[in-house]
């Protein structure tokens, strides 16, 4: 093995770790890596250690010797409502190269990859397959959901209704103090849920692991069996990329679909992909969710808690349904296949376990997730538009947005931050068949931050909510509802369309047709052909703006991410 390889070479590996308790029969065991991002940064982390130290029961009972090691993330929902959001995506490919740097710079027979959520998740994915030594991710699962199941994503629409006074402070300051009952990731269909059964889609978790109630027992064994598991994938060789395939990524898709999953999986599973060596484009989300079941009932879209994901079944019971459309044949971390696994699990009185947990909670497993002959929708969940305004398209999650909005011409009102936007939103100076646009807060503007706040405010408006649409650059919150379009790339720090956008612009979206584009200025309707020149007497005059971020962290990231339509990674 590797750390055998790596002993022989530097004799300074023995004392070292000796120096920190190894004994001299641990030096020979196989050495496994269990990487977290555990740290007291917030619910979804805080909880971690304890599955940190059953992962290394897990490889102890099997024979080897496991080392910690700790890379915190940051929460986004402590970074809303200022220029902390902005570190949000770089913190991912921070963590993605600690993950290397750990992993290249003491190699390890194998990892465990322990984490909750936005951020960590797809870190940790995306260190699987960079470093591509055999790994098993354990995800943290989900927090309860808080009285009359009040869960975390409502406080947006709370918090603009306060501001319009339509809640008293007293009600917002109730719904805040009981809107996070216990640690895990927030319970609702956000990216943290949407990512953690990504990892299981891809097949680099245990069967029906993912987005378990985090204060569950049965979570922490989980944990142990993994590390059990990870000895037995590097005494195999069994490494990453000999697993995760074109494949694997398709599945993943497919799920994303069923789940109506976050619009930051456009994000990150592009950057994942590209660590394991497979082009995945929003091309190919287009064209997987088109005709794809949208089946699961979980909030923002849907009516339960995210923990209700876990009773009915998970990600296998998903899969169940939509076996049809998966490639069964594609490898996981068990050493069998999908298909393999899902037979099991139906052998073993995995589905029968699951109805039990329903009728616990008094609903049953159709409540939550819908029978594939029986789907909330079967058009995916996402749409991927282009036209003038995004020649390298955008994101909108149709199934969050309503069907006035399906099919709109609206006049714009460009707005060169978040910040003016929603004091504009707020102040009603925003009126129905406007397009809000916020630009300047792609990866190179700002970071993308998420436009959560704005997005709330609007979709929280009954008016507002069904009669305007919000257009950006940036991204949005896994939580975010309504007519909302983002990653609109070329992003306008890189002189993309958005950037040229003027006053009473003519704004079209046609989400069944895929367009977003500029028909007309000053209000009135112009052809392609004009609208062409208008754009490029704009871009003759447009001059980029000064770079936000002088220096640090987040300069080096506007340096060198590339569109969000990519991934919004750096290269």
């Amino acid at each position: 093995m590797i750390s055998q390889d790596i002993r022989a070479i530097a004799p300074e590996q023995d004392p070292l770790r000796m120096g920190m308790g190894w004994t001299a029969e641990d030096l020979s065991k196989p050495q496994i890596m269990i990487e977290s991002t555990f740290g007291d940064s917030h619910p979804g982390s805080a909880h971690l250690l304890s599955l940190v130290e059953q992962a290394a029961c897990g490889v102890a009972e099997t024979g080897g010797r496991a080392a910690r090691y700790f890379t915190t993330d940051i929460c986004d929902g402590m970074a809303q409502g200022h220029d902390g959001i902005n570190y949000s995506l770089a913190s991912r490919d921070t963590i993605a190269n600690m993950i290397e740097i750990h992993a290249g710079a003491t190699p390890f027979d194998g990892c465990v990859f322990i984490s909750s959520c936005d951020k960590g998740v797809p870190a940790h994915l995306m260190g699987i397959g960079r470093v591509n030594a055999p790994a098993v991710l354990v995800t943290g699962g989900v927090m309860d959901a808080g009285p009359e199941l009040l869960t975390l994503e409502q406080l947006g629409m709370y918090s603009a209704q306060f501001q319009r006074g339509e809640i008293t402070e007293e009600q917002l300051t109730y719904y805040k103090q009981h809107a996070c009952p216990s640690c895990g990731a927030c319970s609702f269909m956000g990216t943290a849920s949407t990512m953690q059964i990504m990892g299981e889609a891809l097949g680099l978790m245990l069967p029906g692991s993912a987005l378990m109630p985090a204060t569950c027992p049965e979570l922490q064994e989980v944990a142990k069996q993994a590390g059990r598991q990870v000895m037995e994938l590097a005494r195999k060789g069994l490494t990453p990329r000999k697993i995760v395939t074109a494949q694997s990524f398709e599945n993943a898709v497919m799920v994303h679909a069923a789940i109506s999953g976050s619009t930051n999986s456009l994000l990150h599973l592009p950057a994942i992909a590209r660590e394991f060596g497979i082009p995945l484009d929003a091309e190919a989300f287009d064209r997987l969710h088109r005709g794809a079941h949208y089946l699961l009932n979980i909030r923002p879209a849907g009516t339960w808690p995210a923990q209700f994901f876990y009773y009915a079944g998970g990600v296998p019971r998903i899969m169940e349904e939509i076996r049809s459309m998966l490639h069964l044949d594609a490898m996981t971390i068990t050493g069998q296949t999908l298909g393999e696994n899902l037979d099991r699990l139906k052998r073993d009185g995995f589905y029968e376990q699951c109805d039990a947990r329903c009728a616990k909670v008094g609903v049953t497993w159709q409540d939550i997730i819908h029978p594939f002959d029986n789907a909330i929708g079967t058009d995916g969940a996402i749409a991927i538009l282009k036209g003038n305004l995004a020649p390298e398209g955008a994101v909108i999650k149709h199934t969050a947005c309503p069907k006035e909005m399906f099919c709109a011409t609206l006049t714009a009102r460009p707005f060169n931050s978040e910040e003016e936007a929603i004091e504009a939103v707020l102040s009603r100076k925003i009126r129905p068949g406007d397009a809000v646009l916020i630009r300047y807060e792609g990866p190179k503007g700002s970071g993308m931050p998420e436009m959560f706040y704005t997005s709330e405010a609007i979709s929280s408006d009954k008016e507002l909510g069904r009669s305007i649409a919000l257009i950006t650059d940036g991204r949005f919150s896994g939580a975010s509802t309504g007519p909302a379009i983002g990653h609109v790339s070329p992003e306008a720090a890189d002189g993309g369309p958005i950037a040229l956008v003027e006053e009473n612009d003519l704004i079209h979206i046609d989400i069944p047709g895929r367009v977003l584009e500029i028909v007309g200025v000053d209000g009135q309707p112009k052809t392609p052909e004009e609208i062409e020149a208008v754009l490029a007497r704009r871009r003759a005059a447009w001059k980029p703006p000064v770079p936000k971020y002088p220096s640090g962290v987040l300069h080096i990231f506007s340096q060198h991410a590339v569109s969000p339509m990519r991934g919004g990674y750096m290269e």
